[in-house]
């Protein structure tokens, strides 16, 4: 039988003073909203006179929180809370994931929605920013229960999307399962198919082929791009990786396949370690088997936090937001941190990492693999045309290599880090669009 609750709400805050921010939207606040803020104060001295509009990026254009009841299986009724953002859509219809887990909190997905705006941009795909997400832990739902959780969700905050509109997408603990049923309840609601609504979904029904390899080939192409800028050779390298599912899994093969050692391997699960270099396919084999990394008979257990010690040329965070910090980020001996993972790095982080040489590929460009192929998806629904694997592929790395190196040039030209470069390619794409559509009325 399962159990689930609704988290308890938070009592309600004295009133802000007149003209005061909401603390949600207050810099000091860090937070994932915060590390936000301050990436686009970081970025506001290059953007010329488009900075006038820099507000824009500080508050997101809407934000939706619903209620989510369902009936559980044993007849009780549990209530979730639910969000859906949409950050900004100058630029084109909102876009980005949604994800189950009992630690969403609308401070993450407002800043996860404001990336995508980014990441969109950075890109060049004619896209804006948008999340969403349920407060859940959705190991303790049966199927029916997570299904039933699904389709509510999607009654909830179908106000707000459609194919031309905002286009969810799977993030973390959700799939093409749970992308079939937010397209076929959307559709039903509408009263015809709409495939264009989600994306990620399986090949059946409008998905696109190596839509789930997309991410983890995009963080080895750009990973490949910038080793050979600082002369590394990647089929000597050293390689851990946090994270080793949709991302991480598949980043941490390509590298393998292309000579790189794969040292060490964490996940929730625990860590695993081995010299002379883990066996990627045989370990991801044991995760699709225990759904964790630990116990993986060949590799050596170790502590957690020694992972980030541990002796490579590349880290890989592919896992949560907030895991490289002002705490560790002095004890990682990597020559370059690619993050697969959306917000992996705080501000003091990749203050420290800068001062110490360690080169940083930021999420806003490393994991673009992913909506990039999903703009392929929705290019694909739109006009009843599919395209084969090689093209999916080749389209991806030829986009993912024109914006680092475009970024890369930035990051040159100003002498700013690699995040600087992409938030003023990004940002300048945005507010120029803003200015240019101007304000209405």
């Amino acid at each position: 039988m399962s159990q689930a609750s609704r988290a308890a709400a938070p009592s309600p805050a004295a009133a802000p003073a007149p003209g005061a921010l909401p603390s949600y939207l207050d810099p000091s606040h860090l937070g994932p909203w915060g590390i936000y803020l301050q990436q686009v104060d970081r970025v506001t001295p290059y953007l010329g006179n488009l900075s006038r509009w820099v507000e824009t990026l500080k508050r997101p254009k809407r934000s939706l929180i619903v209620d989510v009841p369902i009936e559980l299986d044993n007849g009780t009724v549990a209530h979730f809370e639910g969000y859906r953002v949409q950050h900004n859509t100058s630029r084109g219809p909102g876009k980005g994931g949604v994800r189950f887990h009992q630690d969403v909190t609308l401070s993450e997905v407002m800043a996860l929605s404001a990336w995508m705006s980014i990441k969109n941009a950075a890109v060049n795909v004619p896209y804006g920013g948008a999340k969403g997400g349920i407060r859940v832990d959705p190991r303790l739902l049966s199927r029916g229960e997570l299904e039933r959780l699904t389709r509510r969700y999607t009654s909830e905050i179908g106000i707000i999307i459609g194919p031309n509109k905002d286009i969810p997408a799977p993030d973390v603990n959700t799939d093409g399962q749970v992308m079939a049923w937010m397209m076929d309840t959307y559709s039903m609601n509408q009263g015809s198919t709409a495939t264009g609504v989600v994306t990620g979904k399986p090949i059946d029904l409008g998905g696109s082929l190596g839509r789930v390899e997309a991410t983890g080939r995009g963080v080895f192409t750009v990973g490949v791009e910038a080793a050979r800028h600082i002369g590394l050779d990647v089929s000597q390298a050293r390689l851990i990786v946090q994270g080793f599912g949709n991302v991480g899994g598949v980043a941490a093969k390509l590298f393998a396949e292309a000579g790189a050692r794969v040292v060490a391997v964490q996940d929730h699960g625990g860590t695993v370690y081995r010299e002379a270099g883990l066996n990627v396919p045989e370990l991801l084999k044991h995760v699709a088997e225990h759904r964790t990394v630990a116990g993986f008979a060949d590799g050596e257990k170790i502590a957690d936090d020694q992972f980030w010690q541990v002796d490579c040329d590349i880290l890989i965070p592919a896992a949560l937001e907030g895991q490289i910090n002002k705490t560790n980020a002095g004890k990682i001996r990597a020559r370059m941190v690619i993050e697969g993972a959306n917000g992996p790095t705080t501000p003091e982080a990749d203050d420290i990492l800068q001062e110490r040489g360690v080169l940083v590929l930021p999420d806003v460009i490393a994991n673009a693999g992913g909506v990039t192929v999903s703009y392929f998806e929705w290019v694909q629904d739109f006009s009843s045309f599919f395209w084969d694997e090689d093209e999916i592929n080749a389209r991806l790395v030829r986009i993912m290599k024109a914006a680092f190196n475009a970024i890369w040039l930035t990051a040159q030209e100003h002498k700013v880090s690699l995040r600087t470069a992409t938030f003023i390619i990004a940002c300048t794409r945005i507010l120029h669009a803003r200015e240019l559509r101007g304000l209405y009325p």
